[in-house]
């Protein structure tokens, strides 16, 4: 029975599983959004959702709680001036574990670990896509219209050359 054992271990020892930890949320919080094996993403999770709830507070005190973990200056900026405030009233909930599949090589699960309310990189990139996609399709849109037109003026051009 497992009573009192609480977190993953994930192969490595408590120095090294503690600084895996810190830089895969410092990652989160400077990208929005990582991708990683499904297990790292759920233990990642529940700290880096801790973490966002003491910077909430706003104070010395936790941002240098925050620093402890966070060794980026740059990020922990970020964090407190950015992040912070985009999240608001939410009550808990920052981050959103998105499984993927498994890894070619060891077939490890895979996952990806984002920022709730920080879709805008994606929607981004899917606007791009989405208009590059339309662009193409008015294109061949165009070139099928001026065809068909071509054939009706080959068409009528062979009419009127039987007459």
């Amino acid at each position: 029975m497992r009573h009192n054992v609480k977190g993953r271990k994930l192969s490595r020892t408590s120095s090294h599983r503690k600084a895996t930890i810190s830089s895969l949320i410092t990652s989160l919080l400077k990208h929005k959004r990582i991708k990683t094996t499904l297990a790292k993403a759920k233990e990642t999770r529940g700290f880096s959702e801790k973490l966002i709830t003491k910077a909430r507070h706003g104070d010395l005190h936790s941002k240098r709680q925050v620093m402890d973990v966070i060794k980026d200056k740059d990020v922990v900026k970020e964090l407190f001036a950015e992040i912070v405030p985009k999240i608001g009233e939410r009550k808990g909930g920052y981050t959103r574990v998105v499984k993927l599949g498994h890894r070619m090589g060891d077939a490890a699960q895979m996952a990806i670990l984002e920022l709730v309310d920080y879709n805008e990189v994606v929607t981004a990139r899917a606007e791009q896509q989405k208009e590059k996609r339309e662009a193409k399709a008015k294109q061949k849109n165009d070139r099928q219209k001026t065809q068909q037109q071509d054939k009706l003026v080959e068409q009528q051009a062979a009419e009127e050359s039987k007459k």
